[in-house]
């Protein structure tokens, strides 16, 4: 996450599943939180507020929530925790950036850093990890480099579904195959109790779901089809 996304048309998606299959539960969030970046246009889908016709009624509260964020320029992860608009969740919110340091420092850093997330999101039913480009094979993620603080390793994931539900988000890529294929390769890789819901408007994301109790997988259901043809849910 960066807080040039907030408010996008990702943000919406991602908060409006969150309240539908976190209700009544208690929710804590891995912002997985990067440095802002320039180099690209992305968090720039902001034109669906305009459309309030066509994205309002599946969630007119988060709407309006994210709406007022942008217009009034509050794009930040910390107006989302303010406002409220994931409930009483709780936040880890410590940011990735460990300037002027060695790679071997970093991987202590980072290591600390994970920790420290476990910690503050003990107790939570539900968790939902946040990272900007979202699942890595262990042996491809490199502590020491800041770079690859934008994803997440498999092992972090699973580590954060231990004993709960787990909700990932994930940046589909290129990846010989085709995305379906791509999700079916984490599915394998979490576990057979994980289900996975691709969203495809504005660019192709999908959320990992480890551990769904069945009144979440239900929720899930309900949501894939009240969100539209742009929600695809996937089993394995």
């Amino acid at each position: 996450m960066q807080d040039r996304y907030t408010g996008d048309i990702g943000d919406y998606v991602k908060y409006g599943l969150l309240r539908a299959i976190a209700d009544g539960r208690s929710l804590g969030v891995a912002w997985y939180l990067f440095p802002d970046e320039g180099h690209n246009a992305d968090g720039r889908h902001i034109d669906y507020l305009q459309k309030p016709n066509l994205w309002r009624a599946h969630d007119p509260e988060l709407f309006d929530s994210l709406k007022r964020i942008v217009e009034e320029d509050r794009r930040k992860v910390t107006d989302i925790e303010e406002l409220g608009i994931l409930g009483a969740a709780r936040f880890s919110s410590e940011c990735l950036s460990a300037p002027d340091l060695t790679p071997a420092q970093r991987r202590i850093w980072r290591s600390r850093w994970f920790e420290n997330v476990k910690a503050g999101l003990l107790g939570c039913d539900v968790v939902f990890a946040d990272p900007d480009n979202g699942l890595c094979d262990d042996e491809r993620f490199r502590a020491g480099s800041v770079k690859d603080w934008k994803k997440i390793p498999l092992s972090e994931a699973k580590a954060l579904a231990q004993g709960r539900t787990a909700v990932i988000y994930h940046h589909n890529t290129r990846r010989k195959g085709g995305h379906e294929l791509e999700i079916a390769y984490w599915i394998g890789q979490l576990g057979a109790n994980t289900l996975a819901l691709r969203w495809r408007a504005y660019g192709s994301r999908t959320f990992f779901v480890i551990n769904p109790a069945p009144d979440v997988c239900e929720r899930l259901r309900k949501f894939a089809l009240e969100w539209g043809a742009k929600a695809e849910l996937y089993y394995q």
